[in-house]
């Protein structure tokens, strides 16, 4: 089972770099069986990627230069909580350029700027878990599409690892704690298998604020918040809202996801479609985007458009995030191009800042647009799911009696 759906999620969700057209377009050639791995130690504080308590990749400076339309700025300054009343638990997505099929344990800079963006920043409401893992590589995953998988790539193995670090957190860290579960792409794909297979209808249910999936396809039924890849848990509405879920995969609202679209699209012979929760606007319709973009133009994989010039004239920028308000917002759309969040650009005529973003997946010089804004998934809304993250704390932590 879990094969199969592995081998599904890394081929649909789990690329976050540029394949041409023609690579696309070849089936996948079957993948040589691999030997059976050795489980990774998760006693060990090495196989993780943050911890609390330590200086490691999500003890970071996030500081942001704050935007605006005039080309004013001002200095955000973030902080952290050290004694924050809940768990965050993170997944990465497909960031490894190692060469063979699965990643190795090395912590390497594609890791560590991935948690950068992604993932340290709610460390303003939570205590922070990020696993290492040995996911599908970038390596794997085009080797397969090219139709020359590698051999003794364990599609398993992603899976296996991540629950074994679940197991060991539950056992040795959680103490009964709230836990926000949160992924991105790969690592949404290998948390809806741990949901469904170990959380969903089980007792530590109850412990499980939400889950953030961004990046993926999550199924549900038409019109329906459960019954699809999840029996009991439904999609959130609201920010008080305990036990919830909220998944979606971005697109320009006016570049749509087109027919070959890797995201946003329903499974039609199970008669599911693409779940698609607005961070910006849990109850429904458009909401701002509290984004926060790197001042640097880095993104969680090198094929990406650049960023232009943040402001006119440039001027040097000296935190690592950039925050543009009124720059963007976001609305869930359900049309014959599927269930996406479409991301909207509100640009000022004459003005001093940025009028549009970069982040678009590039390959041959060109915009990949079945991939949307794939590798912004996590940036353009970030601030808006701290926020959330944030509410449901104090909504768990009042219905708990704590």
């Amino acid at each position: 089972m879990f094969k199969r759906a592995l081998t599904a999620l890394a081929l649909v969700a789990g690329l976050t770099g540029g394949l041409g057209v023609a690579a696309q377009a070849q089936a996948p050639a079957a993948a040589p069986a691999a030997p059976a791995a050795t489980p990774n130690d998760y006693t060990d504080p090495a196989a993780w990627l943050c911890r609390p308590g330590r200086n490691d990749a999500c003890a970071v400076n996030l500081d942001a230069t704050v935007i605006q339309a005039d080309g004013t700025t001002s200095v955000e300054r973030f902080h952290p909580d050290p004694n924050a009343p809940i768990d965050c638990f993170y997944v990465y997505p497909t960031v490894s350029t190692d060469p063979g099929g699965n990643a190795t344990m090395a912590i390497e800079p594609a890791e560590t700027n991935v948690v950068l963006h992604q993932f340290a920043r709610f460390g303003a409401r939570c205590r922070l878990y990020a696993p290492m893992y040995r996911q599908i590589t970038l390596t794997a995953l085009t080797a397969r599409l090219m139709g020359k998988p590698i051999a003794n790539t364990n599609w398993n193995l992603a899976y296996e690892d991540v629950q074994d670090a679940w197991s060991e957190y539950l056992a040795h860290d959680n103490n009964g704690r709230g836990v926000v579960l949160i992924g991105h792409s790969q690592g949404s794909g290998v948390l809806t298998l741990l949901i469904a297979d170990k959380i969903d209808g089980k007792p530590v249910q109850k412990q499980v604020i939400s889950a953030l999936l961004m990046g993926t396809a999550l199924q549900v039924p038409p019109g329906k918040d459960v019954g699809g890849a999840f029996k009991t848990m439904p999609l959130c509405h609201s920010a008080r809202q305990i036990g919830c879920v909220i998944a979606y995969s971005s697109f320009r609202a006016d570049s749509p996801p087109p027919p070959n679209s890797r995201f946003g699209q329903g499974n039609p012979a199970k008669g599911t479609v693409a779940a698609c929760v607005n961070p910006a606007a849990l109850g429904g319709g458009s909401g701002a985007l509290r984004a926060y973009f790197s001042s640097s133009s880095g993104q969680i994989a090198n094929a990406a458009s650049p960023q232009p010039a943040w402001t006119t004239p440039p001027q040097p920028i000296d935190t690592p995030f950039v925050e543009a308000p009124g720059l963007l917002s976001a609305a869930c759309v359900s049309d014959s191009h599927g269930n996406y969040l479409a991301i909207t650009i509100h640009p000022t005529p004459g003005g001093r800042r940025a009028n549009d973003i970069g982040g678009d997946v590039m390959f041959g010089g060109r915009i990949q647009k079945d991939w949307g804004l794939h590798l912004l998934d996590a940036d353009l809304n970030i601030g808006n799911l701290v926020e959330i993250v944030g509410d449901e704390s104090k909504a768990y932590l009042a219905q708990a009696g704590k």
